[in-house]
């Protein structure tokens, strides 16, 4: 069974059918039925032990908090169908305020592979998995199904490490996807703060309230004015802390 979190997400959140070979009208149908399939269970409890922990198969947005602390409002990792304009020119990453958007939903998955990460990999039994600390996940982004990545590219703004959306749609991408899940505790829970370090490079994903998108750094016609760079950075500190804010949770 699967519940929703504590603060329900506003609009409709459709979840992909990744493998699925469908026609559209299909493919729309089985999300809608997923849907409501949610909404249902929605009404069931969940184990009381697991209560607040984040699972394998949620779609979730992540706030910044330091951002949250020093603005006032809250900016959440946020991803759309727009690349960067220098360093790689993969898809752009950054945080908004916007809280309706879909584009700040991030589906938890497994890591590229398995195999790779032996016991620290997450999300071996499935859906519905609650994710230990420590463990590696990806983070795909619901609307595009690109990865959340890094690699050895600087950020446009800050000149740290580049952070952005990779693969082809289709949620598969490379070892660049990978990260691990640091927190306190057995288990990553909702309520707490998480930072999350990129396994190939160990820079660990930040954000700053001051390093935003204006005019004078992005052109006239800014396309992601007033969004903050999200930027890989070598040390783990405030500016690396996110917390799930909302999100739709699967729970067995």
């Amino acid at each position: 069974l699967c519940h929703f979190a504590s603060r329900q997400l506003p609009g409709i959140i459709p979840i992909p059918f990744i493998g699925l070979n469908l026609p559209t009208s299909r493919m729309k149908l089985y999300q809608l039925s997923h849907l409501w399939l949610l909404a249902l269970c929605h009404f069931a409890r969940a184990d009381d032990d697991l209560e607040g922990v984040v699972t394998c198969g949620s779609a979730v947005k992540l706030s910044h908090m330091e951002a949250k602390t020093q603005t006032g409002q809250e900016h959440f990792l946020s991803s759309e169908g727009k690349n960067l304009g220098s360093g790689s020119g993969q898809q752009i990453v950054t945080a908004v305020t916007s809280k309706t958007t879909t584009n700040t939903l991030w589906w938890i998955r497994g890591p590229n592979e398995d195999e790779r990460h032996g016991n620290q990999a997450a999300c071996t039994e499935g859906v519905a998995e609650p994710i230990q600390c420590g463990s590696i996940i990806r983070l795909t982004h619901l609307d595009s199904l690109r990865n959340l990545h890094s690699h050895d590219v600087r950020s446009p703004l800050s000149r740290q490490q580049e952070i952005s959306a990779f693969g082809e749609g289709d949620g598969n991408g490379d070892n660049g996807d990978d990260w691990q899940v640091v927190c306190n505790g057995k288990y990553w829970e909702r309520s707490t703060q998480v930072s999350f370090q990129h396994v190939d490079s160990g820079v660990f994903l930040g954000a700053s309230s001051t390093v935003k998108f204006t005019h004078q750094n992005c052109g006239h016609n800014c396309p992601i004015l007033n969004h903050l760079e999200v930027f890989g950075r070598k040390a783990k500190d405030t500016y690396g802390m996110w917390v799930v804010e909302m999100g739709v949770h699967i729970s067995k």
